[in-house]
C-alpha cells in the first residue's frame, strides 16, 4: 500500500516503472486471474443538458448531429450481443432527460430476461431514479469523478455540483449497486498530487470499477488547443490503481488505444482486466464524440478470444462481477 507522497514519487519520475508494471500484473493474476470481461456497449443518446469542458458531447457543441435512440432498437441491440455471448451490457449516453425513470426502467427490464449484467452509466440521477434502476434489475452504475480537484472539477464542469457527484457515488454504494468511476489524466492546470488524491479516492469509497484514461482535446470545446494527456502517465495511473485495489474491475480503455495503436493490449499487461466492445451501429457510433478519431474495437467474441490468446489471456463466460476473494 502508497502512501500519497509515494504515489506522487512514482508518477513524478520513471525510475520506478517497470517495477510498478510488473507488480500491476502480478496484482491482477493473483486477485482477478487471466480472464478478461467483455462488456458491450450501447451508446444510446449522445443529447446531453451538461458542458464538461473537455467533452464534445457538451450541451453548447453546434457542431456535432445529435441522435437518440429508440427503445426498441436498443433492445434489439442488446439481444444481439446476448445471443452471441455478451453477459454483461453497459447502457451509456449523455445527460439526456428525454430518458425518464420510467423509460430507463423498461429498457432495463427487457434486457434483465436475457440473463445478462447491466451497466448504467448515464450521469447523475436522484435517489428515487436510482433506486428504481437497482429495483429494475440493474447491476452497476459507472459515473466517473474525472477529478478530485474541487477547484479544477468546478472550472471543467459548469453549473454542477463537486458535492453532488460524490453524493450520488455514496448513494449509488447505499443501494448496492457495484460502483466505477475514474479519472481523466492530463487534464489543463490538474497536478501530479491531484492524481495521487484521485487513486486514494478511489480506495477510500471501495470504488468496483475504475477507468483511466489520457485527456484528448476535441476540436469542437474551449480545450481544442490543450496538450494531450500522457499515455504513460495514464498507464501509472491505472497500474497503481490495481495495485491499491487489487481486485476491482479495470478496463482497458479506448482512449488509450485511441493515442496509441496498441494501447489495449498495452493495458491489459499492465493491470486491466475488462474490454468494453461498442456495439452500437456504425451510424451512431461516429456521432457519439466524446473526443475525436476513437478506436474501435472487434465485437466478434471468437476473434477478441484469438487474439486474447496471443498474450495468454482468457475471454470470461461470467458476468464479470467484482469477487473480493483471497489471491488466486
Amino acid at each position: 500500500m502508497f502512501s500519497k507522497s509515494e504515489i506522487t514519487d512514482i508518477l513524478k519520475t520513471d525510475e520506478r516503472n517497470e517495477e510498478i508494471f510488473f507488480l500491476a500484473d502480478e496484482t491482477r493474476k493473483k486477485y482477478v486471474g487471466d480472464e478478461i470481461h467483455l462488456r458491450g456497449l450501447i451508446e444510446f443518446s449522445n443529447i446531453c443538458k451538461c458542458s464538461c469542458k473537455y467533452c464534445g458531447l457538451q450541451a453548447t457543441n453546434k457542431n456535432i448531429e445529435r441522435y437518440r435512440i429508440s427503445v426498441e432498437e436498443v433492445i434489439s441491440i442488446a439481444k444481439s450481443a446476448s445471443q452471441t455471448g455478451y453477459k454483461t451490457i453497459v447502457l451509456q449516453s449523455g445527460e439526456d432527460g428525454f430518458y425518464t425513470k420510467e423509460i430507463i426502467c423498461k429498457i432495463i427490464e427487457e434486457i434483465k430476461k436475457l440473463d445478462v449484467a447491466i451497466t448504467l452509466s448515464i450521469g447523475e440521477r436522484s435517489y428515487e431514479e436510482l433506486k428504481a434502476f437497482k429495483d429494475s434489475g440493474a447491476d452497476r452504475y459507472l459515473i466517473r469523478i474525472e477529478t478530485t480537484d474541487k477547484n479544477l472539477y468546478k472550472k471543467l464542469h459548469p453549473n454542477m455540483s463537486f458535492e453532488n457527484r460524490i453524493e450520488c457515488l455514496k448513494n449509488l454504494k447505499k443501494l448496492g449497486y457495484e460502483v466505477g468511476t475514474g479519472c481523466l489524466v492530463g487534464l489543463p492546470y490538474q497536478t501530479i498530487e491531484s492524481l495521487a488524491d484521485d487513486i486514494l479516492f478511489f480506495k477510500e469509497i471501495d470504488a468496483d470499477m475504475v477507468g483511466i484514461g489520457p485527456f484528448i482535446p476535441h476540436p469542437n470545446t474551449c480545450l481544442k488547443d490543450e496538450k494531450q494527456g500522457s499515455f504513460l502517465l495514464a498507464l501509472k495511473v491505472m497500474a497503481l490503481t490495481r495495485i491499491m485495489l487489487k481486485d476491482i474491475n479495470i478496463p482497458a480503455t479506448t482512449a488509450m488505444e485511441t493515442i496509441n495503436p496498441n494501447g489495449r493490449i498495452i493495458a491489459l499487461q499492465k493491470g486491466a482486466n475488462v474490454v468494453m466492445p461498442n456495439l452500437t451501429t456504425s451510424e451512431y457510433q461516429k456521432k457519439y464524440e466524446i473526443y475525436p478519431n476513437k478506436a474501435k474495437i472487434n465485437k466478434n467474441l471468437n476473434k477478441y478470444s484469438d487474439k486474447m490468446h496471443l498474450i495468454g489471456r482468457t475471454i470470461s463466460s461470467g458476468y464479470g462481477f467484482r469477487d473480493k476473494k483471497k489471491p488466486q
